[in-house]
């Protein structure tokens, strides 16, 4: 082989390697952001098409309703607990250490991101809360399923007592 053929194979060679190592960090950046989406069954359960659960350490979101009465605060911090369920019946708990939106309330839908720390819990980083009284996130109405009844308010609710 003469010297032009080497360097040409040297340079397409180096191309090649480059290219694999850039595509391999982009899919590795990649990866360590996605955070997909389970209901509190799929977590309990597992996705009903593949099985899959999500691993302790995993960056998740879940949506589902807040548990009447789950609802915990430290009174000497911002930090809570709550229950979110699905229609399914899996139910997970949420810890959050922020202030929850103005709009939280138990019974109503959310969407929490976070880390599963363990079969079932959630530290969440992100809390979100429906922001009207007909908006559900699609993720959750779709998790809810056709069963999901709207709520009742009192008069006295609906005055805000």
């Amino acid at each position: 082989m003469n010297s032009r053929r080497k360097k040409r194979l040297v340079l397409a060679s180096s191309l090649v390697v480059g290219v694999a190592v850039v595509a391999s960090l982009l899919l590795y950046a990649l990866n360590s952001n996605l955070n997909l989406f389970y209901t509190p069954s799929e977590i309990v359960n597992g996705k009903v098409d593949t099985g899959i659960k999500p691993s302790v350490g995993d960056r998740i979101r879940i949506g589902g309703m807040v548990t009447e009465g789950s609802l915990v605060r430290d009174p000497k911090s911002l930090r809570v607990s709550f229950a979110v369920h699905d229609a399914a019946g899996g139910q997970v708990t949420v810890t959050y250490d922020d202030l929850l939106p103005d709009l939280f309330r138990e019974g109503q839908g959310v969407v929490a991101q976070g880390v599963l720390t363990g079969p079932g819990q959630l530290e969440a980083t992100e809390v979100l809360a429906k922001h009207d009284e007909n908006y559900m996130p699609p993720e959750v109405a779709e998790a809810m399923g056709k069963d999901h009844q709207k709520m009742q308010y009192s008069e006295a609710q609906k005055a805000g007592g």
